[in-house]
Parts: structure tokens; C-alpha cells; sequence
């Protein structure tokens, strides 16, 4: 078994698991997520934690078992707290507002960007140049982020773009003439 499936997830209080065959449900006070579990992984639902064992010991579910772990792990996490995204904005001229279920960008093309918010995904913009994305969903958020940041990303010589806030950007020295 890998070394991150022999540690429990731990169920905290206002969190309520569901197991119908391979498919899990979480529902919290952030929503409810679900995942289809793999038939060469078994989850245990005891006290108030989640085990995962593998059926069989191949090589294949040692590895479907720590992957499956640190799913469930996000899957707890995600309807109790929530996960969040910072973006950064850097660039004259460059910022970002959200206006209804749509985030509009000026990145510096000729035309404004218009970025349609998915469900389950709640942008802020607390200033011009900083977008938070919340939600549940580890992956989706990640997603989100990541489509947002494909629009402009940083470019080594001046660092203008969208980036993530804890993202260091290596620069890179201009052309002597």
C-alpha cells in the first residue's frame, strides 16, 4: 500500500459521508461533491474516518489507493472549508472586475476579455489587479485559475501578466546593444 493511503481521513462535525457501492458522497455546510471510486480500491467508513485498502496487491491499486486517499482527503476539505485561488494582475492598464456570472479583463488587447464564471465557482475582486476564486471543487477552482491565467501569462522580461500570487517569475535580462 503507498504511504499516504495507511493514514485515515478524518470526518469533522457537520460533514456527512454516504457510500452507495463505488460511488462516495460528501455533503457539507460548502455544498456536496461525489466520487466514483476505483474497483481495485476498497473505502471503509468507521467512526468518523474514511480507510482506504486495496483488493488485490498490484502495483496498479497500491498507487489507485494513496490517489483515492488524498481525493477523499479533498473531497472533506472542500465541503467543510472550501478551497481558494489568488491571482495577481501586473501591467499598466491591466485589471479585472466581476460583473454578474461574467469576469471581465482588460489585459491589453484590442478588445476587453470576457470570462463566463462556471458554477460552483464564486470570483472576488477585492482591487483591480487581485482576483480570489473560491469554491469547493479543489480541481475545478485549480481549472478555473488556470484558464484565467492562460490569457496573459507572465513574460519574462517586464513580468506583466496574470499570475498566481505565490508564482515567482524568473526575469530575464534585455538585449545590449
Amino acid at each position: 500500500m503507498s504511504r499516504i493511503a495507511k493514514y485515515p481521513v478524518t470526518i469533522p462535525n457537520g460533514v456527512n459521508v454516504n457510500i452507495v457501492g463505488s460511488m462516495i458522497t460528501v455533503k457539507g455546510s460548502k455544498g456536496e461533491l461525489s466520487h466514483d471510486v476505483h474497483p481495485l480500491v476498497k473505502v471503509e467508513h468507521e467512526d468518523n474516518e474514511l480507510k482506504t485498502t486495496v483488493n488485490n496487491n498490484s502495483k496498479l491499486a497500491k498507487a489507485l489507493s494513496g490517489t483515492t486517499r488524498a481525493l477523499l482527503q479533498n473531497l472533506v476539505t472542500g465541503v467543510s472549508e472550501g478551497f481558494e485561488r489568488k491571482l495577481n494582475i501586473v501591467g499598466v492598464g491591466y485589471r479585472a472586475a466581476v460583473s454578474g456570472k461574467v469576469l471581465n479583463l482588460t489585459l491589453g488587447f484590442s478588445h476587453p476579455v470576457e470570462f463566463q464564471i462556471p458554477e460552483g465557482i464564486t470570483i472576488e475582486t477585492p482591487t483591480q489587479t487581485e482576483i480570489i476564486i473560491k469554491g469547493s471543487d479543489k480541481q475545478q477552482v485549480g481549472q478555473v485559475a488556470a484558464n484565467i491565467r492562460r490569457y496573459r501569462q507572465p513574460e519574462p522580461y517586464k513580468g506583466k501578466g496574470v499570475r498566481y500570487s505565490d508564482e515567482r517569475i524568473i526575469r530575464k535580462e534585455a538585449k545590449k546593444s
